[in-house]
């Protein structure tokens, strides 16, 4: 292999790794600003992570009833600021994503896979504990990675006491 193939081949490696960064940190950004959803939220900030086009959805049986399929960021929009209220929806909310598998399908779109943990108290001080299968495609256009299909499927989800109890942590003495 000469120098130049050499070359171009780590400039391909290092461009996926690059995008696929980028692609993290567009779900990361989207989970923080979910974790935060109030009157106060930056809805614009959240809508900017999706493709103008883009598709946010729930599926399966528990998820396609209660979120269904929302096309376009006008749309998308609608749902989320229905969480913009005071009080806020959420006295609690952390999102937590594991299992990351991020595929780069051609040089311009990728479709990533989690298993995120969702962590909930309500302004009724109910609480909430919820898994879900999220598998999200994107695109990439001037360099900004963004969400072109957002999938939620619900893994399972119970009502919990509550969280942060105030006792202490038993530690051994």
């Amino acid at each position: 292999m000469s120098a130049d193939e050499i070359l171009l081949q780590l400039q391909s490696r290092l461009a996926r790794l690059e995008s696929e960064q980028a692609i993290r940190a567009c779900m990361n950004r989207y989970m923080v600003l979910c974790d935060q959803l109030g009157i106060d939220s930056p809805l614009d900030e959240l809508l900017d992570l999706f493709a103008a086009d883009a598709i946010w959805e729930g599926v399966g049986d528990k998820y396609a009833g209660t979120f269904g399929r929302l096309s376009g960021q006008p749309a998308i929009r609608q749902m989320f600021a229905k969480y913009l209220v005071e009080p806020a929806h959420f006295a609690l909310n952390v999102h937590f994503l594991a299992s990351e598998l991020i595929r780069l399908v051609t040089e311009d779109t990728a479709t990533g896979s989690w298993v995120m943990l969702q962590t909930s108290t309500f302004s009724s001080g109910d609480s909430h504990l919820n898994a879900a299968r999220l598998t999200v495609d994107f695109r990439c256009a001037a360099g900004v990675w963004r969400m072109t299909h957002f999938r939620t499927e619900n893994l399972f989800s119970r009502p919990v006491d509550h969280w942060n109890a105030a006792a202490l942590l038993p530690v051994p003495k």
